[in-house]
């Protein structure tokens, strides 16, 4: 019998990281085994790097820097080492960065643990596996020498960087706590940053800064 494909679980909240390994452990699974995790981005590289595994199941966003500065830091010296991102996240550009920095696949923590289980045997197999409507993302960016290009709004050149980060989860129908969680900014910054977005695009409420970012292929 193969050997089962070693998984280490990179997440900066504990009982995630728990949550899967429970997970996993559950299903009965011969061909995995949790082999470590980490809960920051220092220490899964000084970790991945002194015993390294064979998949990496990698949070996007984390405080210290992220999944990307996990892959920046470990792929170019660990090739063989194969990065699976698990995040709440569903962005175009969390999932399309990742990638080009180096992972093998994006699924998103709605994830069943049996899907999850798959994913790690496909990618370590030398698959590329994403959540169902992510791969169109990939697909997008790899090939974006046909696509149109982009058009000057002079109502969205009016919001800042992180208004637009602010919107776009808006848009995806986070609740202000998920949005302040996701980006590690407090909820009354998130009003704060909603209120001039608001002011700024001269809409009245969430529904219509929706509809309005969802015209302008913000969501």
């Amino acid at each position: 019998m193969s050997q089962p494909v070693s998984v280490f679980v990179v997440d900066d909240h504990a009982l995630f990281r728990t949550g899967v390994k429970a997970e996993l452990a559950g299903l009965g699974d011969d061909r995995i085994a949790v082999v470590g995790e980490a809960g920051s981005v220092g220490e899964a590289v000084v970790r991945i790097t002194s015993n390294p595994p064979d998949v990496v199941l990698l949070d996007v966003h984390m405080p210290d820097g992220g999944g990307r500065s996990v892959l920046e830091q470990v792929h170019s010296k660990l090739p063989d080492v194969v990065f699976l991102a698990l995040s709440v996240s569903d962005a175009a550009e969390d999932v399309i960065a990742v990638i080009r920095a180096g992972a093998r696949g994006y699924v998103t923590k709605t994830i069943s643990g049996r899907e999850l289980a798959d994913a790690i045997v496909r990618v370590s197999a030398g698959d590329a596996v994403f959540s169902p409507r992510l791969a169109g993302f990939v697909l997008d960016a790899f090939s974006d020498r046909g696509s149109p290009a982009p058009i000057t709004d002079p109502e969205l050149d009016l919001l800042s960087p992180r208004e637009r980060e602010v919107l776009k989860l808006l848009a995806r129908g986070y609740a202000y706590k998920e949005i302040a969680a996701q980006l590690f900014i407090s909820i009354k910054t998130v009003e704060t940053h909603v209120s001039s977005v608001l002011r700024k695009t001269q809409k009245s409420n969430r529904y219509e800064l929706s509809r309005w970012a969802s015209d302008r292929r913000l969501v």
